[in-house]
């Protein structure tokens, strides 16, 4: 009933979709919909091409790749159990192949509809896997950060005094508030007049006050 699975060009459509989804299901929350779906596109490619040769070991194998990518982007977050997970649903899908061609574009269509699922992301809630791995939030001032910090760098012109000796950081006084600064190749004692001469981020940079 579903000799139309003899063609690759079909079998390429049927990984792709079903890896879309079950991946895309991975990526973002679905509500268990895209997980249906990838598991019925899944079940009918592998139902129809299993026969005596190949057993429900290559089955096991796909579902062991999916379990390792699941288990690494929960767990371990580095990618490297999550490949070998790829390589295992790949061969899964791969051995069942009536030839090497078909075995070929289903491989193509698994890696396809894997990173294609990531356009999900785009239009559903992400589930954050591997979110350890990368930091996603730009520091930029819409977001309430600055790369300079703004309380620093009004610092600059200001006139304070050492804390400690510099050798050649320390500390200093500036209106009341003590911060960590550094004096660049200068040597300067406690207890001495200073003046800001310039700010890098919360890198403050001073020298003496000349009489």
């Amino acid at each position: 009933m579903m000799e139309w699975l003899d063609s690759a060009s079909i079998g390429f459509l049927v990984v792709f979709l079903g890896t879309l989804f079950l991946i895309g299901e991975l990526l973002v929350r679905a509500k268990g919909l895209f997980a249906i779906l990838g598991i019925a596109i899944m079940a009918m490619y592998f139902s129809y091409h299993l026969s005596g040769d190949v057993g429900l070991w290559v089955v096991l194998l796909y579902v062991i790749g999916l379990a390792l990518i699941i288990i690494d982007g929960k767990v371990i977050t580095d990618g490297t159990v999550a490949i070998i997970g790829v390589v295992l649903m790949i061969i899964g899908l791969a051995v069942p192949a009536p030839n090497m061609i078909y075995g070929v574009l289903v491989s193509m269509g698994f890696l396809l509809g894997g990173f294609s699922s990531a356009l999900f992301l785009k239009v559903f809630p992400s589930r954050n896997l591997w979110a350890k791995m990368t930091l996603k939030d730009r520091l930029t001032e819409d977001l309430g950060y600055n790369s300079i910090n703004e309380s620093y760098s009004k610092l600059v012109g200001k006139q304070g005094r050492t804390l400690t000796p510099f050798r050649p950081t320390g500390s200093v006084e500036i209106d009341g508030q003590q911060y960590s600064a550094t004096s660049g190749s200068q040597w300067l004692e406690a207890n001495i007049e200073i003046v800001v001469t310039s700010v890098d981020g919360t890198r403050i940079v001073v020298k003496k006050v000349e009489e």
